[in-house]
């Protein structure tokens, strides 16, 4: 396996998904904007999307792919008949949560969104959309299932294309929002469930060269699948800690009109990075490292971990400062239309500048977790990530009635990075990790690529100031302009000292 390119693959799908899903969000901006609708529709699409990251970006594999690799390698039956028990297990369970969860869905709601309940029009509102777009979640699941298996054989390029099927549908859906009126967030809200279960379609039709299903629910529960959702439960926690951290805000914020919206399309922003600087790293280092780890191969274990990590900081530290000097001129540029007004641009681009202080801690959770995955240990990473959740919370919720929404992301940032900071010095601990010296050269030499990079961004947004503001119609053009630019000067300089090899592009691991 290539790692530069496996990521590269995974990565172009994933932008391809971002850059649909972002358009997905500026026709929300322009028919929706920050209104009650807006908040309302993004508490019900909220629930079953940060399951999907949960389940889909990586977090089911860091269960999944260390178990079914072992497997995969003693013999190809075994890991067929070990494959089709966890489906037949993981079927009945959701379908069981699902249903629950539909019957108890007022009181499910409250708990999400307890700063709606007070109004009557918006929090019955949110419970019919709620309703409607649930069942997404049991077709990510699955899906992600299928995506895993997929992995597993190093095949990433299905799965990581799986998630444009949600954007392509909502997008459709959104050019009629002109006629649609307010029933417009009825029809999004069935357009989710509808693209999860074209995606789960979709993915069998690749799996089946691998796995087919065979519902079977007369269960064998040995150890090894007794073994697999031991790890599950603190996997989803541990590796999805950023995305639990951003459900906790959201419960907050919903106590502030508008902050929902204004923390989602800052959500939106800073994930498109981490899609590929944390997520894509950790999907497609997992199934190597288990393998090499399981072979006890230690050479080869330390030059992935590193490389890794290298790639990770490579990627999400140049994002990390351009979204500190760019938040308000990235926000107005990207949403700043139609009902998205020049108070939603403030408000959003504040909550986008703390996000970026911590993208690099969001990186780095997920490739440290996946180091500890890739040894079969889900339960450090899940006490750290638990520890880092409470930190969250009790920061949030104290300076919430003082500061307002605001403290989400500071907070979110500051338990992200004692999150980070405590993964590093157990693994350090554990032995299961250690620089080498290319590592610590490289990341110098990344630091100081992207300070100038930095530099020159921070220069060109000055240029063009006028161009980039807020009601100057061509202000996307300008920002992408320097966007690219800034991409372009990163990578010259990087080249230049050698911040990154092209050697790296042909080298296996």
């Amino acid at each position: 396996m290539n790692l530069v390119k496996s990521t590269g693959t995974f990565g172009f799908y994933t932008i391809i998904s971002r850059l649909l899903g972002y358009l997905r969000d500026v026709l929300i901006a322009i028919f929706l904007g920050t209104s009650f609708l807006a908040d309302v529709f993004f508490v019900a699409f909220r629930i079953p999307n940060t399951f999907r990251r949960l389940f889909a970006e990586g977090t089911f594999n860091a269960a999944f792919v260390p178990s079914y690799t072992s497997e995969l390698v003693k013999n190809k039956s075994k890991s067929k008949k070990f494959a089709n028990e966890i489906f037949n297990l993981l079927f009945l369970g959701l379908l069981f949560f699902i249903l629950i969860i539909e019957i108890f869905m007022p009181a499910f709601v409250s708990l999400i969104a307890p700063g709606f309940v007070e109004d009557k029009k918006k929090i019955d509102l949110a419970i019919d959309l709620t309703r409607i777009t649930f069942p997404f979640l049991m077709f990510v699941s699955l899906s992600s299932f299928f995506a895993a298996i997929l992995n597993s054989h190093n095949k990433f390029a299905v799965a990581s294309a799986a998630p444009i099927i949600l954007n392509i549908v909502l997008i459709t859906i959104l050019f009629f929002g002109k006629y649609l009126n307010d029933n417009l967030i009825y029809f999004m809200s069935y357009g989710v469930s509808l693209a999860g279960f074209l995606q789960l379609i979709f993915l069998y039709k690749f799996v089946k060269k691998f796995y087919v299903v065979k519902l079977n629910f007369k269960f064998n529960i040995n150890n090894k699948v007794k073994f697999f959702f031991k790890k599950l439960l603190p996997s989803i926690f541990s590796s999805g800690v950023t995305q639990i951290n951003i459900l906790v805000g959201t419960i907050i914020a919903s106590f502030q009109a508008s902050a929902v919206s204004y923390l989602y399309y800052a959500d939106r922003i800073y994930q498109i990075n981490l899609a590929i600087a944390g997520v894509a790293i950790g999907v497609v280092v997992l199934p190597q490292l288990s393998r090499h780890i399981f072979s006890s191969n230690k050479a080869k274990i330390s030059k992935i971990q590193n490389k890794a990590l290298e790639l990770s900081m490579f990627l999400s530290l140049p994002a990390s400062i351009a979204l500190l000097i760019g938040s308000e001129e990235i926000i107005s540029a990207l949403f700043g239309y139609g009902s998205f007004s020049e108070e939603a641009v403030n408000n959003s681009s504040k909550a986008l500048y703390y996000f970026g202080l911590g993208l690099p801690a969001f990186a780095l959770i997920k490739v440290f977790s996946t180091f500890f995955f890739a040894n079969h240990n889900t339960k450090t990473p899940f006490y750290i990530s638990l520890i880092s959740v409470i930190l969250n919370i009790c920061i949030s919720v104290y300076y919430f009635k003082s500061i307002g929404f605001i403290i989400i992301p500071i907070s979110t940032t500051i338990s992200s990075w004692f999150n980070a900071i405590i993964l590093l010095i157990y693994l350090k601990n554990y032995n299961l990790f250690e620089f080498n010296k290319t590592f610590l050269v490289r990341f110098l030499k990344i630091i100081f690529a992207s300070i100038m990079m930095g530099i020159f961004f921070n220069y060109l947004i000055s240029i063009f100031e006028n161009q980039l503001l807020y009601g100057n119609n061509l202000k996307s053009f300008y920002l992408i302009l320097s966007a690219l630019l800034g991409l372009v000067f990163y990578l010259l300089i990087s080249f230049l000292i050698k911040a990154f090899n092209y050697k790296d592009l042909q080298l296996k691991y």
